[in-house]
């Protein structure tokens, strides 16, 4: 078997590969031409290449080039076919864009399209060009496309800082990652200059202007160092994706990369260092890592501080720091390294003792065994400086001396058992109430105290229980094989429990962040407003943490405290760090590396669009701060809140949006009604007065008399409109008083048919009152309006030979009026949108209607405590209901 063998793909990166190739297959490829600045020769590029694939039989289309006047460009264009461009018209002004419907049909092979981030005209089917070249490549055309570096979404901003400048027009940045090809253009600064004053650019004035504020020097190799980084980037993706898909180990030192492990030891530091200045020497990047084991637990909580420290450290030294979980060091630290390519790790030279090296190889050797093509690079340390670690007294926890003395206890216990049994078991029998010992130790009191408790059972069974007894002497040579597996069991037992019950802590500790972070997910989850949010957060980190919790949002120029728990206040100088860490976008304030004097730490609660305020937290003591897992959870919590008021924040910004939605909707419906029932009874009743002053002496009486009724007619038409509109404003504004008295129900229906009867003409109406109605209390005159409103409505939409049903009942303490007709009725589910106003269902010809009428009954009914509603009746047509109290509320 060769290497080849070893390295070949999986089946699942094979997998993986037949899928991309399948999906790409379908699509067309695009190749950029990408620069840093107009005129590098971007286009000028592409036209060459286009002249060569073109040579090479392939068929070329130039779907939109744009030469700007250049004579070099233009000579490049002979011999290519040149698609006509569509002519765009917008405001009355005609715009050349690309023809894509003609592209389409055309099908070339390869289609030239300049400024991919140009923006179309009005009118157009896309409303960029980069979206038009999406559509060419789903119908499988290659597509050569220009572009500037500055116009990519996700360096916007960054160029507004280099240039001052905003880019409205960008591109996003995933056309990158879907490009083939990225053929970087690229001249040097001091030549565009030269051509840009030479013309060959823009035309003299424009070009005086460019270089006075966007063709500096400076923002030229700005520009330029952010193609040639975003290229190489892109270039690494490719690598990196080809490595994973081909199952490649690498790495591939195509650029150096770093890696350096810290541990919490004193040496960590140099380390850390070291590795900075060789990541300087080598211009390369440099990642720090923490390997966090099941059987580290004590350890780290131990030397918390400290590797917290030198992880703060790398970072603020521009490194990039991560914590990873393993059960083998060595292990974890390859996989670490093959993931990020890594080229060289950085090592301390070990300092232990031979004889404990040959019982347990250091964690370097074992690396540079395994490293392969990586480099491993020692460090090594000063004797004095390694003495003196050495030296340090080391501080017992009263923990560990308790767990010494409850071994020793444990020993106690079995051998006064065993002495208790002694004369009905033999002495080999004893040891396993020894290794039970061990075990006990192990669950209960560590990996040390239990590896002491193994070596005080060994001494114990021998002074106690082996022939002779009360010495150490061994008369049989057989017990020494006891000893032995007393030793082996022992130790095996103890590490094997220990192991797990360390892995258990951690599971623990990890299932406590998990189900702190569920819970506040929960909580954020079901908030529907900021304080909502506040409140589940301050909750949530108070019982995770068992701290106080302060917020503070911005209000104007400064912050105020929108939440804090009970008793925490924030003097002048706490609040002046707050204001720090929220202005920097960085964590300040106590453990961190920013005034450190303050009784808080200080996070911002940052999203990808900006920082929405900061988190401030008092922990119970210092090492609460320095532990890595508490900091964890405070990072994660900060974030959490910032996207759950972000998420609030967009929620309001869309209610707003629907509401400026539906505003701008009720105006145009508005002007709509207005500019239609408006001009319908103007243009009548202008038609009527200038025949009347034109052909007045020439028409008959009768003529004269039907004109004059038309105008009049349509004057009540605008004088209804005008007054509805007045009556809805009016209730709108709470202006509605109500002159209630009592009134009697049938002097209400005859004042409304007496209003409504010219209208109506010949339609039948039915009237059904029942006898002995009391008196209700109401404002006639607008309850008579309401009444005609109804009435008017049921007559529009009623069909012709149809009547008019109203009826008045009472029930218990309410009036019940109903106007029914036997129209089309209503739609189910229109029934409540009927009062809305400028709401119209299709109504027959001739019957239109502002949509204001049932609008102004609800606003009047609703002013009399009333109620109204509509429903569909049994066989067709629309009844609508009034419920009015009889007593006056």
């Amino acid at each position: 078997m060769t290497d080849n063998d070893d390295i070949r793909p999986s089946p699942e990166a094979m997998l993986r590969l037949a899928q991309a190739k399948e999906v790409t297959a379908e699509l067309g490829r695009l190749k950029i031409f990408l620069g840093y600045a107009a005129g590098v020769g971007k286009t000028y590029a592409m036209l060459e290449a286009a002249r060569l694939r073109k040579k090479a039989g392939r068929d070329v289309v130039a779907g939109y080039v744009e030469s700007h006047g250049r004579s070099e460009t233009d000579s490049l264009l002979e011999g290519l076919e040149i698609q006509s461009r569509k002519e765009v018209n917008y405001l009355g002004v005609a715009f050349p864009e690309m023809d894509l419907d003609a592209i389409l049909a055309r099908k070339p092979q390869i289609v030239l399209v300049d400024e991919l981030a140009h923006t179309n005209a009005p009118g157009s089917r896309h409303e960029k060009r980069w979206q038009d070249v999406e559509e060419i490549l789903e119908a499988g055309i290659d597509v050569y496309a220009t572009v500037n570096i500055q116009h990519f979404e996700s360096l916007n901003d960054v160029v507004a800082g280099i240039t001052g400048i905003i880019v409205r027009e960008t591109v996003p940045d995933r056309l990158l990652d879907l490009a083939f090809e990225i053929k970087l253009v690229d001249i040097p600064p001091e030549d565009l200059l030269q051509r840009l004053q030479e013309g060959k650019v823009y035309i003299p004035d424009q070009a005086t202007r460019a270089i006075e504020k966007f063709f500096r020097p400076g923002n030229l190799m700005a520009l330029r160092e952010l193609s040639l980084r975003r290229t190489a980037a892109r270039v690494d993706d490719q690598m990196r994706a080809y490595m994973k898909t081909q199952s490649i180990a690498g790495p591939w030192p195509t650029a150096e990369r770093l890696l350096v492990c810290v541990s919490g030891s004193p040496y960590s530091e140099k380390l850390i260092r070291a590795t900075c200045r060789l990541a300087e020497e080598l211009k390369a990047q440099w990642f720090t890592v923490y390997i966090e084991t099941p059987g580290s637990g004590r350890h780290a909580r131990e030397n918390r501080e400290r590797i917290w420290q030198n992880l703060r450290l790398a970072e603020g030294l521009g490194a990039q720091v991560a914590t990873v979980t393993g059960s083998d060091i060595t292990e974890a630290v390859m996989e670490y390294a093959a993931r990020h390519n890594i080229t060289k790790i950085v090592m301390g030279k070990p300092n232990k003792p031979r004889w404990r090296e040959i019982l347990q190889p250091p964690i370097v050797d074992r690396v540079i065994r395994r490293s392969g093509a990586v480099d491993v690079v020692i460090v090594s340390f000063d004797q004095e400086q390694s003495a003196d670690a050495a030296a340090a007294p080391k501080h017992r926890h009263p923990f560990e001396l308790r767990g010494y003395a409850a071994s020793f206890g444990l020993v106690a216990a079995a051998t006064l058992l065993c002495e208790l049994l002694r004369p009905f078991l033999a002495p080999t029998n004893m040891v396993m109430f020894y290794l039970l010992a061990v075990v006990v130790a192990s669950v209960r009191l560590g990996r040390k105290p239990a590896i002491a408790t193994v070596f005080l059972a060994v001494l114990a069974f021998n002074f106690f229980f082996v022939p002779p007894r009360l010495t150490f002497v061994v008369a049989d040579a057989q017990y020494l094989l006891t000893f032995l597996g007393l030793s082996v069991v022992g130790m095996v037992i103890s590490s094997l429990v220990a192991r797990a019950r360390e892995r258990a802590e951690v599971m623990r500790a990890r299932e406590v962040q998990t189900a702190s972070l569920y819970y506040l997910s929960r909580d954020l989850a079901a908030s529907a407003d900021i304080n909502a949010v506040l409140k589940a957060v301050l909750r949530n980190v108070e019982e995770a943490l068992g701290a106080q919790v302060v917020i503070l949002l911005p209000e104007g120029e400064r912050l105020d405290i929108l939440a804090a728990s009970d008793g925490l206040a924030l003097d002048i100088k706490e609040q002046a760090v707050a204001d720090w860490a929220f202005r920097n976008n960085h964590p300040a304030g106590r453990a961190t590396d920013t005034l450190v004097s303050a009784d808080l730490i200080y996070l911002p609660l940052q999203t990808p669009a900006s920082v929405l305020g900061v988190m401030g937290i008092r922990l119970e003591n210092q090492p609460a701060y320095n532990s890595q897992d508490n900091r964890r959870l405070m990072d994660a919590f900060a974030t959490q809140a910032a996207m759950a008021m972000e998420r609030i924040r967009f929620s309001r910004q869309a209610e707003q949006a629907q509401i400026l939605q539906a505003r701008e909707n009720l105006e145009r419906a508005l002007l709509n009604s207005i500019s239609h029932d408006l001009r319908t009874p103007l243009v009548t009743v202008t038609g009527v007065l200038s025949s009347l002053r034109e052909e007045g002496t020439h028409l008959t009486a009768q003529a004269r008399q039907e004109l004059l009724d038309t105008a009049c007619s349509e004057a009540e038409r605008l004088n209804r409109f005008v007054g509805n509109l007045l009556d809805m404003t009016r209730i709108e504004a709470g202006a509605i008083r109500l002159n209630s008295e009592p009134c009697d129900v049938q002097d209400l229906v005859g004042c409304a048919l007496a209003a409504i009867e010219q209208r109506i003409g010949d339609r039948r109406v039915d009237v059904s009152l029942t006898a002995d109605l009391p008196p209700v209390p109401m404002d006639l005159v607008l309850m008579t309006q309401v009444l005609v409103n109804l009435l008017d409505n049921a007559h529009k939409y009623a069909s012709a030979e149809s009547s008019i049903e109203v009826s008045a009942t009472t029930d218990n303490s309410w009036l019940s009026l109903e106007i029914a007709d036997r129209g089309a009725g209503v739609p189910d589910h229109d029934l409540k949108r009927v009062f809305d106003k400028f709401y119209r269902i299709p109504v027959p010809e001739g019957a239109g209607g502002t949509g204001l009428g049932l609008s102004i009954c609800k606003g009047i009914v609703e002013a009399h405590s009333g109620k109204i509603f509509a429903e569909n009746r049994t066989g067709g047509g629309l009844r609508i209901v009034i419920r009015l109290p009889l007593v006056q509320q």
